[in-house]
């Protein structure tokens, strides 16, 4: 009998139905959550046969298990652990151990991917096409490459998956990648997933609301709480916030943290490795422990959320020739322009700081990393110049100046300010 111990994820429940298809109903398969795996093992090793074969995908096991395991194998020759974190690289020191983070040509692997090839190479699995575009399309969602290649069908394979049971799940792939030469969604499936689009439309619209940001270990990180939609929102409040190096999503009620990046600087498995988690450099997870909750929870309660840029100006606009303004909870005024191609300058409640910038993306960067703000509304700009220009009128007129043209702010008479940050945090060199 074989016995397969995985992840709950997709890319978990992708070796569950691929164990199916290959050992019928001589396979029995528990799906785990990272901290439920040892005990799971624990109790297998307590009662295993020698004919019995265990196979553990997509997690890594206790080194207490390890160690049972391998004693195990010298015994039996049956037992198999296959991964694709970087964290369990340590276990191809054992014969039984098949762990490879991305392939030869660079393409990153995924458990189900790395699993399909172990079972067609060992002769349990006639490979089809159907199998081969199913795997390939939990291959790219679990690592992201679905955003990439603009692979929609990777995404909707994955809210299908939280949208039904996981026996559910299992069944309905089982038989299709049985009875179907290609790999589709049927219409029950299509319409299902249609209205859930919309609703994860409608929920990151609110979420993004609510999301505060703050520097923790010297990383600017967005922190937003939410139960649901882990993924779409970390990729979409990291897309839209790009000055951001990770967002945190928090679900007290689980105690629970998931990890995103958009940066190739950033690796959220290094983060999560500090609170006990681990996974991929782009996702990653860990338990909320007491250290997380204190860092991610208790100090930044009293920030106020993010407010998203204003989204209906008509004079206020990013880039504009002759600048546009920004606002933050500190109830700074920062106003970006232009002072000649390729030189953008940033003037922060009427002073100019110490230094250029060589696009309007990079001085945009540095504005929402250090200061916190956000594209101001309309009548907001055009009182801020108002007063500007009230204020240069009156500085011309101390000084003897009289110009009976249109008067236009004259930067000279402002006096520059260094660069302070609410924040303290030295900046990061500007990147997309």
């Amino acid at each position: 009998m074989f016995y397969l111990f995985t992840h709950n994820d997709l890319d978990g429940v992708g070796c569950g139905i691929l164990a199916k298809l290959a050992f019928k109903d001589q396979v029995r398969i528990r799906y785990n959550s990272v901290g439920g795996l040892d005990f799971q093992v624990e109790r297998f090793l307590e009662r295993a046969k020698n004919d019995d074969f265990i196979i553990v995908t997509d997690l890594s096991v206790s080194e207490k298990n390890t160690e049972k395991l391998n004693e195990f194998y010298k015994n039996s020759s049956k037992v198999k652990l296959i991964d694709h974190h970087k964290t369990a690289l340590h276990f191809n020191e054992y014969d039984w151990g098949l762990v490879q983070v991305e392939y030869d040509n660079g393409r990153l692997t995924a458990a189900t991917s790395l699993f399909y090839e172990y079972l067609i190479k060992n002769k349990q699995l006639e490979p089809t096409s159907s199998i081969e575009q199913f795997v390939e399309l939990v291959r790219q969602y679990d690592t992201w490459e679905w955003e990439k290649n603009n692979n929609e069908a990777a995404k909707r394979l994955n809210d299908l998956f939280f949208m039904i049971s996981i026996d559910d799940f299992e069944e309905r792939m089982v038989q299709r990648l049985q009875q179907s030469d290609s790999f589709s969604f049927d219409e029950f499936e299509t319409k299902i997933l249609d209205m859930e689009e919309n609703k994860i439309e409608r929920y990151v619209r609110r979420k993004r609301r609510e999301m505060v940001q703050t520097f923790i270990d010297g990383k600017c990180v967005g922190i937003v709480h939410a139960e649901s939609y882990h993924s779409e929102l970390g990729n979409e409040l990291g897309k839209e916030n790009p000055h951001l190096d990770y967002i945190a999503i928090l679900n007290v009620g689980s105690k629970k943290m998931s990890f995103r990046t958009i940066q190739e600087d950033i690796d959220v498995s290094e983060v999560a490795g500090q609170f006990g988690g681990g996974g991929h450099a782009k996702a990653s997870g860990c338990p909320l422990t007491e250290h997380a909750y204190q860092l991610f929870v208790a100090e930044p309660f009293q920030i106020e959320p993010m407010r998203p840029d204003a989204f209906r100006n008509q004079y206020n606009l990013k880039a504009a020739e002759k600048g546009c303004l920004y606002q933050n909870h500190y109830e700074d005024y920062i106003f970006v322009y232009p002072i000649k191609e390729d030189l953008w300058n940033i003037d922060r409640n009427g002073k100019a700081i110490a230094r250029s910038f060589q696009s309007f993306s990079e001085a945009e960067f540095y504005i929402k990393r250090y200061h916190s703000a956000w594209l101001a509304r309309d009548e907001q700009y055009i009182e801020y110049l108002s007063d500007t220009l009230i204020r240069t009128i009156k500085e011309q007129q101390l000084l003897g100046r009289k110009n009976d043209e249109t008067l236009e702010i004259d930067h000279r008479f402002i006096s520059y300010d260094p660069v302070i940050h609410p924040t303290g945090q030295e900046e990061r060199p500007f990147s997309h």
